[in-house]
């Protein structure tokens, strides 16, 4: 046997590597400091009209998550497609379409609770949301614009949902594996079944499903746009 083994992590790009080791330092930071500092508080992002939004959650949000399988499906997918799609549109570019998605990723979410909080008030804000007395008037759905303005969105999976997209659309005919079914399927179907799994998700959200699925869904859509207006091209090589 070879003394030589080569790490999982030499082929590592440089973007990528940052992107893993800051999300793995926010996750054990909101662990270690739970007690001490509600970090969900002031880094996860809130509806923009809630008490409880500030302008740098848009970014802050994505390096957030909230328990262990959340971080690691999403730094798995990031380590597995992100190196190629880095190695394929720069460092640069691959760092400003992370962000752009994850961005976008909110957006969508925003404007989907813009439309149910019109639903409920007749309005896209409500005053002094701050106050409690400003949910109670709406009686039986008090609860539900509650929630909207005060329950946090955090996690990479809007960022991560637009590399996918952009990585099916580079490499559509590279092979992919998939949790639960061993067989490989090409990138071109996956990541658009995977979209409407989300999609279907989101329109017929079940009560107890905390997911922010238009959150994924934005970040896709975002991906898209993007890889678009950049006019990227499939590469020659198929790795």
């Amino acid at each position: 046997m070879s003394a030589y083994r080569q790490s999982p992590f030499s082929n590592i790009t440089p973007v990528v590597k940052n992107l893993l080791i800051v999300n793995i330092i926010f996750f054990v930071a909101s662990y270690l400091l739970r007690n001490v500092f509600d970090m969900d508080r002031w880094l996860a992002v809130y509806y923009f009209n809630s008490p409880n939004f500030k302008l740098w959650q848009i970014i802050s949000y994505m390096f957030m998550h909230g328990n262990l399988m959340h971080i690691l499906f999403n730094m798995l997918a990031l380590y597995f497609f992100g190196p190629i799609l880095e190695y394929s549109v720069g460092p640069k570019r691959f760092l400003s379409l992370y962000f752009i998605c994850g961005i976008g990723a909110i957006i969508l979410q925003w404007i989907v609770q813009a439309i149910q909080v019109h639903g409920i008030t007749g309005g896209f804000v409500i005053a002094h949301p701050e106050l409690d007395s400003s949910y109670m008037a709406f009686g039986q759905v008090a609860q539900q614009l509650y929630n909207i303005y005060n329950t946090p969105i955090v996690g990479a999976s809007g960022a991560i949902f637009g590399l996918l997209v952009a990585f099916a659309m580079l490499y559509p005919n590279m092979e992919m594996m998939i949790l639960f079914l061993p067989i490989p399927i090409k990138a071109k179907y996956i990541v658009p079944g995977y979209i409407l799994i989300e999609i279907w998700s989101g329109v017929g959200q079940q009560s107890g499903d905390n997911v922010a699925h238009f959150a994924h869904i934005g970040g896709a859509l975002f991906g898209f746009l993007v890889v678009k207006f950049w006019r990227l091209n499939r590469p020659n090589n198929y790795f």
